[in-house]
């Protein structure tokens, strides 16, 4: 177990460059998906809140805030089936996202998969696909590298 305030163990960013500007090159590419920002951002906040990745839950609370997402909605995505703040097709992608986030143990299901089609293309899916799995990369990345989150933004 870790302190709650901790020190980066290695500069990943530096060290690696080339991997990491192809993780920054591809949530820029989702980002600009026909999902929309809010989507991919709201993806991505839910798989690092189930990962319990601090510094990413803490960059895409701060990016959705900057969209003027009502603070309600932020702080209610861990119970977002259990009330309306969300629309249907933000609904099925937070769904979506826990269920590949957690694919060893759900299998992610045809009828899930085929609920999805009820809200997104079949490119759609996909991209929602590889927002979740991106995210769980910076996730395991940032909590393995003990990426401090910032006091000050």
């Amino acid at each position: 177990m870790t302190t709650k305030a901790h020190a980066m163990r290695l500069p990943f960013y530096e060290l690696s460059p080339g991997p990491y500007k192809a993780f920054i090159a591809a949530g820029e590419a989702l980002k600009t998906s026909t999902l929309g920002k809010k989507i991919v951002d709201l993806v991505f906040l839910r798989v690092s809140l189930i990962n319990g990745c601090a510094y990413c839950v803490d960059m895409h609370w701060r990016d959705l805030i900057a969209q003027d997402v009502d603070p309600r909605v932020l702080n209610s995505i861990s119970t977002w089936h259990e009330h309306d703040l969300f629309t249907p097709r933000e609904n099925a992608a937070l769904l979506w996202a826990e269920l590949v986030t957690n694919a060893t143990a759900s299998r992610v299901p045809d009828a899930d998969f085929a609920a999805m089609k009820e809200h997104y293309s079949d490119a759609e899916i996909t991209d929602l696909t590889f927002a979740v799995a991106l995210m769980n990369g910076w996730n395991r990345i940032s909590i393995a590298m003990r990426n401090p989150v910032p006091r000050k933004v």
